[in-house]
């Protein structure tokens, strides 16, 4: 008896266009998603600004600059995981301004407060994190309205704590951590400690984005109920990112009280430097797409250009009209760009080979129908 044999079924494989190709090819691909566009962007701003002026270029400058732009790069790597989780943190400003006020009138002269200090700060920044979590989540009310109630009601605290006026003055060694340094560093001079706590909060930044949780973020922002179907907790991943923006707020905060010392004015406008930054950097309103150091370079490109602005004698008045410029921007070019990169190739699929026909009928009890 012969039998006919049948070649196996064999489904065409393809690689996920993220990772076909060279090395130059995958680092090319990235660079025309906005993500990676910004680097260059920033790259380019570098330049024009030390064209403009020349000692910007020169490390000790650069140094500076850096931990300048540190509170508004953290601030936005933590408008990072709300927006990419497809909501919004508008009360960022108003968070560091009551995180402000909370440093300047509970630590005063007294240094054996400064380290209690921190941790009630970190406190209430998770605390009102939560709050909008839970609201957005659980009580289902748009992210934006949750925050704008939260940006309104610490706005209307700080203004009763302060009266409007500056208040308080935190020691010293408490403003050292935004505008002191490690000294005597080879050719920085100065390593301003912004600069350590940035570079900090960048690491732990990837590596979350890397864990499960920052997978989940991304799906849930991505596509909540299918995300919700494969067991995720939909609800508490968003409760988390909202905590994170706003213990993002606090350490900004921490930080601008050395740049900016204690006023209820500190961190206004924040939230939409963070929101412009974000955008600048990449990530797509509405969630599922961006990088994490993405949106800290938007920070960067974002100051750079306006120091550019600054150099070239344009007023500061025009700030604000070139920050929602850019957001419109922005938006307009993000979602279809960040498809440039990741279009399946186009190479036809090569034609499954089918099992040949069976001569005979196949009759019960045999496997190929003959005798």
């Amino acid at each position: 008896m012969s039998a006919i044999t049948s070649t196996p079924d064999r489904r065409d494989t393809h690689v996920l266009p993220a990772s076909e190709g060279s090395l130059f090819q995958r680092l090319l691909r990235g660079a025309v998603t906005p993500g990676g566009a910004v680097f260059l962007l920033a790259a380019v701003l570098f330049i024009a600004v030390v064209w403009a002026n020349p000692s910007f270029g020169e490390p000790p400058q650069l140094i500076r600059f850096i931990g300048r732009t540190a509170p508004i790069a953290i601030a936005a790597m933590g408008q990072y995981y709300v927006i990419v989780a497809g909501e919004f943190d508008l009360s960022m400003g108003a968070v560091i301004a009551t995180q402000v006020v909370i440093a300047g009138n509970y630590i005063g002269d007294d240094e054996s407060r400064v380290l209690p200090a921190i941790a009630l700060m970190l406190a209430i920044g998770a605390v009102v994190g939560l709050v909008n979590g839970l609201c957005t989540t659980l009580l289902k009310v748009p992210s934006f309205i949750v925050t704008l109630g939260t940006m309104l009601a610490l706005g209307g605290l700080v203004r009763y704590l302060t009266g409007g006026a500056a208040t308080g003055n935190p020691v010293d060694s408490f403003r050292e951590i935004g505008r002191g340094g490690l000294q005597d560093v080879p050719v920085l001079d100065v390593l301003p400690y912004p600069v350590i706590i940035l570079t900090v909060v960048a690491v732990a930044s990837v590596w979350l984005m890397r864990s499960p949780f920052g997978r989940t973020l991304i799906a849930s922002g991505d596509n909540p109920d299918a995300a919700g179907l494969a067991g995720s907790h939909v609800w508490w991943v968003k409760t988390r990112a909202f905590m994170l923006s706003s213990l993002a707020a606090t350490v900004a905060g921490i930080l601008l009280v050395g740049y900016a010392g204690v006023h209820p004015s500190v961190g206004a406008g924040y939230e939409f430097q963070a929101i412009t930054a974000v955008v600048l950097g990449g990530v797509v309103l509405g969630g599922g797409r961006g990088w994490v150091l993405s949106a800290a370079a938007g920070a960067f490109a974002l100051e750079l250009l306006f120091s550019f602005l600054n150099f070239q004698e344009v007023e500061s008045t025009w700030r604000n009209s070139v920050q929602g410029l850019i957001i419109i921007l922005a938006v307009a070019l993000a979602a279809r760009a960040w498809t440039l990169g990741r279009r399946p190739s186009r190479t036809p699929a090569s034609p499954t080979p089918s099992a040949a026909p069976s001569p005979t009928p196949a009759r019960p009890g045999t496997e190929t129908g003959e005798n």
